[in-house]
């Protein structure tokens, strides 16, 4: 069990540390299943979504040494629930879950793909800088 426990710790990581590789896979299976483009990207785009917060979080970490990435990324994503959440009930007059948690996913992709390249982009400056 902890053989296995290790694989997938490794798989993990990988995919954390670059997560297009996961999009890319995750689309491909997909579609392959599906044949649909539009349900192969959106399932692609959660699935990417998943390991961007991991890979921001320990991205953080590691060029700004504050343990305040993860936290901070949750607290984000709990506001936008809770906006989403009074928006839909203002609206609608009732509170889809589902769909909060799909919008939190899809804007998460967007705000988190921006800050991984520019955490890339930083990482890289700061390396050329200590060199």
């Amino acid at each position: 069990m902890s053989a296995f426990m290790g694989w997938l710790q490794t798989l993990y990581t990988f995919l954390a540390l670059v997560p297009f590789v996961s999009f890319f896979a995750t689309w491909g299976i997909t579609y392959y299943v599906t044949k649909d483009k539009k349900k192969a990207t959106y399932l692609s785009v959660d699935v990417t979504t998943l390991f961007l917060i991991g890979s921001v979080a320990v991205m953080t970490r590691q060029l700004f040494e504050t343990g305040l990435g993860l936290w901070a990324m949750i607290l984000l994503f709990l506001i936008a629930g809770g906006l989403l959440g009074n928006m839909q009930n203002r609206v609608k007059g009732k509170i889809d879950p589902v769909k909060i948690g799909r919008t939190l996913l899809r804007l998460g992709f967007v705000v988190l793909s921006a800050c991984y390249v520019l955490l890339v982009f930083i990482g890289i400056g700061k390396y050329i800088v200590a060199s």
